[in-house]
């Protein structure tokens, strides 16, 4: 969805999809018959998130079959590995990195942006955190989204730090501090990742609260550039009802 314009200040592109481009059986109806899951899945949605990176390594040749499957505005975010975030827990991780970069970077201008999901226990540490982030932007310089759960991240020094490193903090839901569901650090990116509530993951999004999404998504802003909407409430195959209620709603309303 490309942006518009609001007044004197633009609307950011918008980019709504799941984790993951299974299609439900009860929902094959809106996508074309023929294809791979991810083509057909493409032709609907204009980004994905792909969280099986978190748990293994994909061929290089592997991500460039992905992104010749799409169409040129697709964007993907891909969730990096759980040995940096979680085993690592962000130290003397550089090689790890640098592995999982010389993969992603085979999606070449359809890298949309990185996912860095923190586990719950990892706490801010500038001297380990600040020495990954400086790695991480020395090679990498597109969008970074980073999902931290420890209350620890959510105090103002740490969104400067984000900020200075070019670094989005994700807006999640349900979020385990009332900080936790307001983006921050690099206002460049906002990045909604919506986990099911009240059962993680089980839950659907009522329209009420699809509503107020699709408001949020629709703001102009000044400073945000683009705005991604992740449905991870995958058990019962609510993301893909979900995400597709929400491009009905922002392709059937005009901008606030």
């Amino acid at each position: 969805m490309p942006p518009g314009h609001t007044g004197h200040a633009p609307v950011p592109a918008v980019y709504v999809g799941c984790a993951g481009w299974t299609i439900p059986a009860v929902h094959a109806g809106r996508f074309p018959e023929s294809g791979s899951h991810l083509h057909r899945y493409a032709q609907v949605f204009g980004a994905v998130e792909i969280n099986s990176s978190f748990y293994r390594a994909h061929r290089p040749a592997t991500y460039a079959r992905w992104a010749a499957s799409v169409p040129e505005d697709f964007r993907f975010a891909v969730k990096m590995p759980r040995t940096i975030s979680h085993q690592a827990r962000l130290a003397d991780c550089a090689a790890a990195v640098q592995a999982f970069l010389g993969e992603v970077h085979q999606l070449g201008s359809k890298l949309g942006c990185l996912l860095l999901q923190l586990p719950p226990s990892l706490a801010y540490s500038a001297s380990v955190a600040l020495p990954f982030f400086e790695t991480l932007r020395h090679l990498h310089h597109g969008p970074v989204a980073c999902e931290p759960r420890h209350p620890s991240w959510f105090v103002p020094a740490v969104d400067r730090h984000l900020r200075d490193h070019g670094i989005s903090r994700v807006a999640a839901d349900p979020a385990r501090t009332p900080q936790a569901a307001i983006p921050a650090g690099d206002p460049a990116l906002q990045y909604l990742r919506l986990h099911g509530s009240p059962r993680i993951y089980y839950d659907s999004y009522a329209d009420a609260s699809l509503c107020r999404i699709a408001l949020t998504l629709r703001q102009a802003s000044s400073q945000t550039t683009q705005r991604w909407c992740i449905f991870d409430n995958t058990a019962l195959g609510h993301a893909t009802s979900n995400a597709l209620e929400l491009i009905d709603r922002l392709d059937n309303e005009p901008p606030a």
